[in-house]
């Protein structure tokens, strides 16, 4: 089995991005499967080339993308992607979309497909925290794991998908409120790799209560 998870690049003026710094952090194999690591570029559209690109070349079994969530607590296993581009502030190439659809033969939203309560339950096993989140916002991170899912039901490829969101790093916080959270690079590394684990080894997800209740 191939595992193929991909973090972002620096973004917002950022100089350091913990999405990408845990995904390095990974080991090269989880649970008997190949990982393959890929930096991303936080930029609408291109996100999604520079994915399918990879996809193609390296055909995965699994797919997960990974994302700073600053503000977040845990390590949010992200359940839907909205097909919304909704920019607060400008990507890396200064294009800041409003209200535009990703795709216009795209389906309003599409589920991940990856196991994502067993996902999280897997995480908090590892003593980290985490949860299932309903929302992956409507910046590029939201963008990417549209562009895979759809990418996955267009062309019809046999993959598992899905996008993980992470808090930001202790050295990223210093100079915001007290009591903004924050996880070390090497606990949000020990998380992802509990999550793989979990993607690799589940074929059916946990029927267990994670939703929400506003």
């Amino acid at each position: 089995m191939k595992v193929l998870i991909t973090g972002f690049d620096p973004f917002g003026g950022a100089k350091i991005n913990p999405a990408f710094e845990a995904v390095k952090l990974l080991p090269d194999t989880i649970e008997g499967a190949e990982i393959h690591k890929l930096e991303i570029p936080t930029v609408f559209k291109k996100d999604g080339e520079v994915l399918a690109k990879a996809i193609e070349e390296q055909q995965p079994d699994i797919v997960i993308c990974v994302g700073q969530a600053g503000g977040r607590s845990d390590i949010s296993i992200e359940k839907v992607a909205i097909n919304l581009m909704e920019a607060r502030i400008p990507d890396n190439e200064q294009q800041q979309p409003l209200n535009q659809v990703i795709f216009e033969d795209g389906e309003t939203a599409y589920f991940a497909t990856i196991p994502v309560k067993a996902m999280v339950s897997k995480v908090k096993a590892a003593g980290i925290p985490s949860s299932v989140s309903y929302t992956a916002g409507t910046f590029v991170c939201n963008d990417i794991m549209y562009r895979l899912l759809y990418l996955a039901d267009k062309q019809n490829k046999n993959i598992k998908g899905g996008f993980i969101h992470v808090p930001y790093l202790p050295e990223q916080v210093l100079d915001l409120p007290i009591g903004t959270p924050s996880l070390s690079v090497e606990t949000i590394a020990k998380g992802l790799e509990a999550a793989v684990a979990a993607a690799v080894t589940t074929d059916e997800d946990q029927n267990v209560a994670m939703g929400t209740i506003m």
